[in-house]
């Protein structure tokens, strides 16, 4: 009897816990309360990006010496926890912990490491941000003072994305233009200051950068072509500025969110710039005189996110933006995003790295990007959601380029919950270089590139 007892009263309380559950609101994220209004909180997020692939290699590409001109692999491409907290009216706290790009050549010694971590596939779960704010007004945005290690950027929006609410596949990574070469992984120790002020929303910082030394990949050798100098220290400048139309966009971090999906009534026209003394340097006269010369970006863009049918939850979200990119004379930088090989039978001419899925992505010049997508009604799919189609370009002119390189992706988002559980499918078409004369690289046909990602975001 004594054992019945305690049955019926797992049982009654397992009644009660399943009844408790179905009156309960569903919870939209982990957060704890500092205060009874809410105001002061502490609350964290997880993210992670698994992808599937496959790629039509760059010529002469191998993978572990054996030749592999297809590749199939599985990775993360991001795999996140953010902890953050406004702690006071005027205190906030940011920090965020991960990894990135990790497939099974991670850790390989020739691709090199950002993280310096010699051939060893336990890969370092690095802090990717470490931020204190302080609000010179309590409640308002108008000014907020910051310093420490993250990504807040002066050159565009792309250059400090919320990657969890980013539409395409993946950012348009040459908007972070010096990303694993003077800072870590895009982040930068910085002093900053940013705010709202009526339909003004700036930023404004001063950062220390790294070392190209200690990015863990091997210092490119001095040469007539520019490259990130590696004697010689100098501060960086940043700022960036947006007018909103309509909307005020998300203030509460330094990141940027990529589409709202309709929940927000966006227009906005931007403007941004980076800028650092002699931070590059080559050659000239046959190598007899080293010449340093700044780095100058700066860009200008219009980005709408807006719902076209409330009623039916469609949604419309579109970015065109120029890049004006000097980096002084021939800069140019080839990568290739969690690059499923690590060898090449091929040589270009004055760069590196260019085998498997890369292509060139930094470089001195210009460069045009836009995007598209169009969310579909919210009960397209029922209760399996709806989709978001998208394309997107990046016109890439390169001093050291023959011709515009054009880089296309289309895809389809499977939005499941929004962007907290989405399946992504993207076909990528790239090109692929030879050498010319003069030390220029000339198209020779290109290739492409099917990704499928799952991303689970809470």
């Amino acid at each position: 009897m004594k054992h019945l007892s305690w049955i019926f009263l797992v049982c009654a309380l397992t009644s009660q816990a399943q009844d408790s559950l179905k009156t309960m609101p569903e919870k939209t994220e982990l957060k704890y309360n500092l205060n009874t209004s809410g105001s002061h909180f502490f609350k964290a997020t997880f993210l992670n990006q698994t992808w599937f692939r496959f790629n039509n290699s760059n010529p002469g590409t191998t993978v572990l010496g054996e030749a592999a001109p297809q590749t199939l692999d599985l990775g993360l491409r991001r795999t996140r926890i953010q902890l953050l907290g406004q702690i006071t009216d005027r205190t906030f706290l940011y920090i965020q912990l991960g990894m990135n790009n990790f497939n099974f050549l991670n850790g390989f010694p020739s691709l090199g490491n950002a993280q310096g971590v010699p051939s060893n596939r336990k890969i370092a779960f690095f802090v990717h941000d470490a931020v204190v704010e302080y609000s010179a007004f309590a409640h308002k945005d108008w000014l907020k003072i910051g310093g420490g290690l993250t990504i807040l950027n002066g050159l565009s929006r792309f250059s400090q994305p919320s990657v969890s609410s980013i539409m395409t596949m993946d950012v348009p990574v040459f908007a972070q233009a010096t990303v694993d070469q003077t800072d870590e992984f895009s982040r930068k120790l910085t002093l900053y200051a940013r705010g709202q002020v009526g339909k003004w929303d700036y930023r404004l910082g001063l950062t220390d950068p790294f070392p190209i030394g200690t990015s863990g990949n091997p210092v490119p050798a001095i040469s007539a072509n520019s490259t990130f100098a590696a004697k010689g220290h100098h501060k960086q400048y940043q700022g960036f500025l947006i007018y909103n139309f309509f909307d005020k966009e998300a203030h509460h971090t330094p990141y940027m969110t990529g589409t709202y999906l309709g929940k927000k009534k966006v227009l906005n026209i931007e403007g941004g710039f980076i800028s650092q003394k002699a931070a590059m340097w080559r050659t000239q006269n046959s190598g007899r005189d080293t010449v340093y010369n700044a780095v100058n970006l700066w860009s200008l863009a219009m980005f709408a996110d807006m719902p076209v049918s409330k009623a039916k939850g469609t949604a419309i979200s579109a970015y065109l933006g120029y890049f004006h990119t000097d980096y002084g004379a021939n800069y140019l930088r080839f990568n290739g995003i969690m690059n499923p090989a690590n060898g090449t039978t091929q040589s270009l001419s004055g760069v590196s790295g260019i085998q498997g899925n890369a292509f060139p992505m930094f470089g001195t010049g210009s460069v045009i990007y836009s995007q598209l997508g169009y969310l579909c009604a919210a009960d397209l799919l029922g209760k399996n959601g709806t989709v978001m189609p998208y394309a997107s370009a990046q016109l890439a002119d390169y001093q050291r380029l023959t011709k515009v390189a054009g880089i296309y992706n289309v895809g389809l988002n499977w939005l499941l919950k929004a962007h907290n559980s989405k399946i992504s499918l993207d076909f990528q078409n790239r090109p692929v270089y030879q050498n010319a004369s003069d030390g220029l690289l000339k198209p020779n046909g290109r290739r492409g590139a099917v990704t499928i990602q799952y991303q689970v975001f809470i």
